[in-house]
């Protein structure tokens, strides 16, 4: 393949991100509606407290492990496109494109379910708005889109001081709930049962899947002033806060709530609020749960438009992909990943490919935990200013873990998993027989 030259694309991204937006775009992906749902399932699950946070714990040091390794390949190749770019180096143009075409289509139905969160959280604090879901989905993705015009400073400024509203509200919630608690959850500490591998093995899937967005800073290494420096910085640090945090809200759930209503609970964060101060505490997790969708938006739709930006620079897509404004922003990439947001919100299909989209990521986790090993044994002495840490030992449990995934996925949810595979095949078919028309313009 004869890709697209950098030099003949008609912007450069900038170079003027550091660590705090790493951090910010990793706890702004993260950092959300899953931790104020999925401690009642992780304790419903394995059924004692002491129990439930040594999961949590080890579902952080596992994703800890995950963003190490991932990291040596982040600073190892620091352009835009994140998972693609460390595919396409270890496996070939194939491998990469299939990569890439299929982060970008989840970050596209992840575009649709955060603006569809953010209509229906509005529409829950002024219910005359809960008629209109749709449009007002799409016309939060219209002004998270104008953000991004503004520029890469613009944007990521945003990230960074709602990032950290959002976290500070969180600290808000723990230090309320710590403060003012009835303390029925000593009173409800004993075991509601044993423990059952099959309860273990779907708590740890929950967990690491509320971990979820940890990986955001390896799409911008390309834009960072110092990716050799910052982005270890960023993806440990990052992952750390993270951690820290889930641990805080946990504790701070089983000292409001008995076990056996943790357990039994779908919202156990609501529940814990009503507790503390009835009607007025639900509403506010409302309005938390509100406030951490806009830095997720923003971050996604910033992803989004890296990773197609990096396949039209390369030669898999049109060259205008690249193209970028003065200010920093890939405007057609920009473009085309709204549009076909939009698409997905108004027709409701997001909603199919938020559940292929599990299959998603854990195939293209698998394949980059494995691009770490073909590259260590291909490239031996290639630049590496990070290294993994623990290396083999770390990558292999990584691996081990993300083909559990993998598998998982595949096993949980068959029919969304073959339509994921045949999604990557139409898009590596699209790209063979329409070299001409739509593909690898120059």
């Amino acid at each position: 393949m004869t890709a697209v030259s950098r030099e003949s694309t008609s912007g450069r991204l900038r170079r003027v991100l550091g660590v705090g937006f790493g951090v910010a775009v990793i706890i702004g992906s993260t950092l959300g509606i899953g931790i104020l749902r999925t401690p009642g399932l992780v304790a419903g699950a394995l059924h004692a407290p002491s129990t439930t946070l040594i999961v949590w714990i080890l579902g952080g040091l596992y994703t800890l492990l995950g963003s190490i390794c991932l990291t040596e390949l982040g600073t190892m190749a620091p352009e835009a496109g994140g998972y693609y770019v460390y595919a396409r180096r270890a496996f070939g143009d194939v491998a990469g494109f299939a990569v890439g075409w299929t982060d970008w289509l989840t970050y596209c139905a992840v575009l649709g379910y955060a603006s569809i969160g953010i209509a229906e959280f509005l529409g829950l604090l002024w219910p005359a708005l809960a008629g209109a879901t749709t449009w007002i989905a799409i016309a939060a993705l219209v002004l998270f889109v104008a953000l991004q015009w503004a520029g890469v400073r613009v944007s990521s400024r945003f990230q960074e001081i709602t990032t950290a509203l959002k976290f500070a509200a969180f600290l808000a919630l723990v230090a309320a709930a710590l403060l003012w608690s009835p303390h029925a959850g000593a009173a409800g500490g004993a075991s509601l049962g044993p423990l059952t591998l099959a309860g273990v093995i779907g708590a740890v899937q929950s967990v690491v899947i509320a971990y979820g967005g940890w990986q955001s800073a390896l799409y911008f290494t390309e834009e960072d002033r110092d990716p050799a420096r910052n982005l270890p910085r960023a993806m440990i640090g990052g992952v750390l806060s993270v951690i820290v945090i889930y641990l805080l809200v946990n504790v701070a759930l089983l000292a409001v709530l008995p076990i056996a209503t943790l357990a039994h609970s779908t919202l156990p964060a609501a529940d814990a609020a009503a507790v503390l101060a009835g009607d007025r505490g639900r509403q506010a997790i409302t309005v938390l749960s509100l406030l951490s969708l806009p830095p997720l938006l923003n971050a996604i739709m910033m992803i989004g438009t890296r990773i197609l930006y990096a396949l039209g620079r390369d030669g898999f897509l049109s060259a205008r992909l690249a193209a970028v404004n003065p200010r920093g922003t890939p405007e057609v990439a920009t473009v085309v990943t709204t549009i076909v947001a939009i698409g997905l919100i108004a027709t409701g299909t997001f909603q199919r490919l938020v559940a292929i989209a599990s299959f998603f990521l854990a195939a293209n986790y698998a394949i980059c935990c494995l691009a770490l090993f073909a590259l260590r044994r291909r490239e031996p002495n290639a630049p590496r200013p990070f290294r993994a840490w623990g290396y083999p030992w770390s990558a292999v449990i990584v691996l081990i873990g993300a083909f559990a995934f993998l598998i998982g996925a595949l096993a949980g949810d068959t029919t969304n998993a073959l339509a994921a595979l045949a999604l990557a095949a139409l898009g590596v078919i699209i790209r063979k027989i329409t070299p001409g028309v739509f593909l690898r313009e120059t």
